[in-house]
């Protein structure tokens, strides 16, 4: 029996440059980082004192102020973000079978937010005055949960945390559920709310962020000078359905989910590994049924380390051969920062919306040319030219590959 084809027909993004999907489409166009001073709490004794915020996004815009208070920023970025996709598919309730209709959703560290606050209120008021709703806010399922629960969705409801790899596994899983028949129309994506003085010091103490004091160049993916990523935050969602389901109510289609291939490394807990992200992009080509040639623009993992951005590069010479050398890569991170969890699915928005309009988004702050990585990364500077298949790619602590391949939809 063949696969049933699975369109995209809604999106909706939360992104440090970007609180909607024309802010943050144009934002990328115009190489505009969302990147600043951290302000969510005092930097003071932090080694690392910039991240990618939420830029003016106030959440009472869009929820009533006795619900924010019982949702983690998590759940609170993934109910604004799958609002916006669930407006643009133009999806009207009523002629829709909601026994059919899941929720799949990818985050790395769930209510971390809440976990550091309720910690603290244990710490210095005891254990009587912890929240009755801290459990409810700060599980990692929770966030599907509440999409669910908005939009009466009683479908599949997974969450997945495959750590940066999460968004893109959790797309990637929607699709296959589809294909197979066990829902008709998913809301998929990610979100994140990790700028947090716990993750921040943590991730600061691994050595894995950048220590540049200046937030608008420190994110610079493929650079020679890189010296770790800039954590960001957000949620990226899209509705994706079957082509028969999407035909039938008359929706736009923006692209197709072709291919997706899913790997671990099983080698290193963080120091990603050729092997691993080489038979993952493999798989999602031979998923969709085409070759490296076909494959138009990357965006790339690219995260602005070290080891990341070298590996990276070495596995698409790997896959694509002499192509390699042709192809368009870009990595978006330089704007946004690293939304863990969540940077697939922003990152799969960006490349559906290259395709729509023949442009690939640059690799700003690209400056220093790295012999280790010496493909076209698209640098500062938006470029036009077809694109008609994409490839999008995530690598994640743990070993973590996921790559989702989207193409223009032939109807």
């Amino acid at each position: 029996m063949s696969k049933k084809k699975v369109v995209i027909t809604g999106l909706g993004v939360l992104a440090p440059n970007g609180n909607n999907i024309h802010e943050f489409w144009e934002s990328l166009c115009q190489g505009k980082s969302g990147i600043n001073a951290i302000t969510y709490f005092d930097t003071e004794g932090f080694s690392v004192k910039i991240a990618g915020e939420l830029n003016g996004f106030k959440a009472e815009e869009h929820l009533e102020t006795s619900q924010i208070r019982k949702l983690d920023p998590f759940s609170i970025f993934a109910l604004v973000a799958a609002q916006e996709a669930i407006e643009n598919a133009k999806i009207n309730w009523n002629n829709i079978n909601l026994h059919q209709v899941g929720v799949i959703l990818g985050t790395g560290v769930g209510g971390i937010y809440t976990l550091e606050e309720q910690h603290s209120v244990l710490m210095n008021r005891g254990s009587r005055r912890v929240s009755p709703f801290f459990v409810p806010k700060m599980i990692a399922n929770i966030a599907a949960g509440h999409v669910a629960i908005k939009w009466g969705l009683k479908g599949p409801n997974h969450t997945v945390t495959t750590a940066c790899a999460s968004a893109t596994d959790a797309i990637g899983i929607a699709t296959r559920l589809i294909q197979i028949g066990d829902a008709d129309m998913i809301v998929a994506g990610g979100t994140e709310a990790s700028i947090t003085p716990l993750t921040i010091s943590g991730f600061a103490n691994m050595k894995a962020l950048s220590r540049n004091p200046d937030s608008q160049t420190a994110s610079r993916p493929f650079d020679k000078n890189r010296d770790g990523f800039v954590m960001g935050e957000g949620a990226g969602i899209m509705v994706i359905e079957s082509e028969e389901h999407a035909k039938n109510r008359q929706a736009e289609i923006l692209g197709e989910i072709a291919g997706y291939g899913s790997t671990n490394d099983a080698s290193h807990i963080t120091q990603p590994q050729k092997e691993g992200a080489v038979l993952a992009m493999k798989k999602a080509i031979q998923d969709a049924g085409l070759s490296p040639a076909n494959i138009d623009y990357i965006n790339a993992h690219g995260t602005s380390t070290p080891l990341n951005d070298k590996n990276e590069t070495n596995a698409i010479k790997e896959v694509f051969g002499d192509h390699a050398y042709s192809l368009k890569i870009s990595s978006t991170k330089s704007m946004t920062g690293h939304l863990l969890g969540a940077s697939g699915s922003i990152e799969a928005i960006a490349s559906v919306k290259a395709m729509e309009h023949n442009l690939a988004p640059p690799t700003i702050n690209y400056v220093t040319a790295d012999s280790d990585c010496d493909l076209d990364y698209v640098p500062n500077t938006v470029q036009n030219f077809p694109i008609d298949t994409v490839m999008s790619n995530s690598f994640g602590f743990g070993g973590h590959n996921a790559v989702i391949l989207i193409k223009r939809w032939e109807g």
